[in-house]
């Protein structure tokens, strides 16, 4: 079982803190997201001096606001100065965000991530792309020596899973349970990418864990915590396709022995790296980052 940890901070010392403790505790991979806070990819360009030993990759970066040309020479930037340590996760976002916040069409989100990422695969490839799509226009090559980052997107759905498995390295997902990893995720992803004539693709699940002696307390801080999830239709497909009631009923919480078996049923079920997303009091905290420690 590959263990890797999620983590955020609203400062990059404060993300730079934590991701040199992940380090320290063991892990070889560290997750952050890209949500209002610090810009994730500048701030792995910052951490990533200082902390060595330890890949960091982006849960994930929003595909609208940013032209793939612009993200790919970011992007290559960030490989550069981090010895080859990002693993870059990008999605689409959600339609509220898109729409209701940056003002942009969601139409068509299957066309606009295959049109992202006929530009932005070659590119950080080092090749020069020309592509007019019905979307998106790229035509250009960038000049940054560095090796290309894995690029993992967020795909949930069957139609993102194939174009994941064809395009891509692989997929990032979130409030995605075992039952779906081992019916949808895992084997759609993976039979895209063999027809597609590609290496066997990433699959990246995070998930919520709570290592505790009160589990009504905890299932009520993830209740909480997580409800905007289990309102996004992306997410709360994933939560109907488990039958869970919300995101509190797919959370990791126990006792240690139950947290790591559930952790161990998600890499059962075709999870290539379990990224663990540790919540609770200061306790709690402590006590889920000790038993994960122990696992790497």
């Amino acid at each position: 079982m590959n263990i890797a940890l999620f983590g955020s901070a609203d400062t990059v010392a404060g993300l730079e803190a934590d991701i040199a403790a992940a380090a320290a505790e063991g892990h070889s991979s560290y997750w952050t997201p890209q949500i209002f806070g610090p810009d994730a990819l500048t701030a792995i360009a910052v951490v990533s001096q200082s902390v060595p030993n330890i890949r960091i990759g982006t849960a994930v970066v929003p595909t609208y606001p940013r032209h793939p040309m612009a993200l790919a020479q970011q992007a290559l930037t960030v490989n550069q100065v981090s010895g080859g340590r990002l693993d870059l996760g990008i999605g689409l976002s959600h339609k509220p965000v898109v729409e209701g916040m940056w003002g942009m069409s969601f139409d068509r989100p299957v066309r606009h991530m295959s049109d992202y990422l006929k530009i932005l695969m070659p590119l950080l490839h080092d090749q020069a792309v020309s592509h007019g799509g019905e979307l998106l226009t790229g035509r250009g090559e960038i000049g940054v020596p560095a090796t290309a980052p894995p690029v993992l997107i967020a795909a949930l759905g069957e139609q993102m899973l194939k174009l994941a498995g064809k395009l891509a390295d692989g997929t990032v997902t979130w409030m995605t349970g075992p039952k779906t990893i081992a019916e949808l995720t895992a084997p759609t992803i993976n039979n895209a990418a063999e027809a597609a004539g590609r290496n066997r693709p990433q699959v990246i699940s995070a998930v919520p864990i709570c290592v505790t002696n009160d589990v009504e307390a905890a299932r009520a801080r993830a209740a909480r915590e997580y409800a905007i999830y289990g309102q996004l239709p992306s997410y709360r497909a994933m939560l109907d396709r488990e039958g869970y009631d919300g995101p509190a009923d797919l959370a990791l919480i126990g006792d240690a022995a139950q947290v790591v078996d559930g952790l161990q049923g998600i890499s059962d079920a075709g999870a290539t790296t379990v990224v663990a997303s540790p919540f609770g009091n200061a306790d709690e905290l402590a006590e889920t980052r000790a038993v994960l420690a122990g696992l790497t």
